[in-house]
């Protein structure tokens, strides 16, 4: 290829690099959007897929919904109707045109206070207010409950009613709020911080109000209320409107109840039947007992039938016997021991003896010893006349003198 004269410094890209480069841009800074308008050029062909034209007044904007999403729409899709669409935008490179694909899809009046519904439950559970760690137990026995709600409603009459029929031994305080309109939400909220400050807080907090439209449970929607019942040191119970509304107060709560009587029912037990488990665990209790006492009396009763303690003496009596019989083994040992030693001294002794230079004297000979230095005199010439001698006999000894030697 020629070089091309006065070439840019930037490189040059092919059609498909550029677009690919424009598809990572385009993805990665919309990867959520959420986008109203009018649905034209709406087609549904056999695949399941749905391609349509988003549109207002001024610029349109193509969309696509994959078969799986389009299953999951709850209302019939066709040119003209307004919408507000929740998705990523895509870019298409065979094309070269960038599309939203759809991913949820609300009709707009009623979609719009969804859209902003969604929107602040998304940003409240990034913040972990709905996670379960959060969530206090109730109390078993709950003796002092606060309810915040409307004093002329029928919520109130309703809770009030089964409390009285399942349990009698808690008071009730009614915190008065408005429950709808403008500035219920900040009433609200108020009281649940007003409960908290109490010098003697209640056990337990009901937050709730009867059934009714989506607008009129609204206020239990606010940022301000969600914030407040998830900052109540007291555990809460959410009982707003009927068993398919679910609003973000019953989300941040401890305990979310259907309706304010399932309110009354979840916060206190029955009295009968806490009076049924007290008899069962009277009866069982009893019966433990009785069975620990015959446990304990067999086992004293066959305790009681040993020999130790029918015939208390008898062991005495055999250590006695036993200790008997030692003595005299050992005083026959001892005696043995002693004449076994009488015999090796008298043999000792006799050996002792015969070497005993006094027992040859007795047998007729003697010893003669120099009187001057004491040595013995075995031959003639170990005197000379004039020595005297001592001479040692069996029965004494006699003193002399040499004369001559011979």
């Amino acid at each position: 290829m020629p070089p091309i004269a006065n070439s840019p410094a930037e490189p040059i890209l092919t059609v498909s690099q550029l677009t690919a480069e424009l598809k990572d841009v385009v993805e990665s800074s919309f990867p959520s959007v959420w986008v109203a308008g009018e649905i034209s050029n709406f087609s549904r062909p056999a695949s399941g897929h749905c391609y349509l034209t988003l549109k207002d007044d001024e610029a349109q904007l193509r969309a696509v919904i994959w078969r799986t999403a389009a299953a999951r729409v709850p209302f019939d899709l066709h040119d003209g109707l307004e919408v507000i669409c929740h998705g990523a935008l895509d870019l298409y490179p065979p094309r070269g045109q960038y599309q939203l694909v759809i991913a949820q899809l609300l009709p707009k009046g009623l979609g719009a206070l969804e859209l902003a519904l969604r929107k602040l439950r998304d940003k409240l559970a990034a913040e972990g207010l709905f996670e379960a760690r959060h969530k206090k137990p109730l109390p078993a026995f709950p003796r002092r409950v606060a309810f915040v709600t409307s004093p002329t409603g029928a919520a109130i009459r309703d809770f009030l009613e089964v409390l009285r029929r399942r349990w009698r031994g808690t008071s009730v305080m009614v915190v008065p709020v408005r429950v709808q309109g403008e500035g219920a939400a900040a009433e609200i909220a108020a009281a649940i911080a007003a409960v908290n400050r109490l010098a003697e807080p209640p056990d337990v907090l009901v937050v709730g109000r009867g059934g009714g439209s989506s607008e009129d449970l609204w206020s239990f929607n606010e940022e301000i209320v969600v914030r407040a019942i998830f900052a109540s040191r007291i555990p809460v119970i959410s009982a707003v409107g009927h068993e398919i509304d679910v609003t973000l107060s019953d989300l941040v709560a401890d305990v979310r109840a259907l309706t304010p009587s399932e309110a009354a029912e979840r916060l206190v037990p029955a009295r009968d039947d806490v009076l049924a488990a007290l008899d069962t665990r009277r009866q069982r209790l009893s019966a433990a007992l009785r069975n620990r006492a015959a446990h304990a009396r067999a086992r004293l009763d066959a305790v009681a039938n040993r020999a130790p303690f029918r015939r208390p003496f008898d062991r005495v009596h055999e250590l006695a016997q036993r200790l008997d019989e030692w003595q005299t083994r050992s005083l026959r040992a001892i005696r043995h021991c002693h004449q076994r030693s009488r015999t090796k001294i008298d043999a000792i002794a006799a050996r002792i003896e015969a070497l005993n230079p006094t027992a040859v004297l007795r047998r007729g000979y003697s010893i003669t010893q120099r009187a001057k230095d004491g040595r013995l005199v075995r031959r003639s010439n170990d005197v000379v006349p004039g020595d005297e001698l001592i001479t040692r006999v069996a029965e004494g000894i006699i003193h002399s003198r040499t004369e001559a030697s011979p």
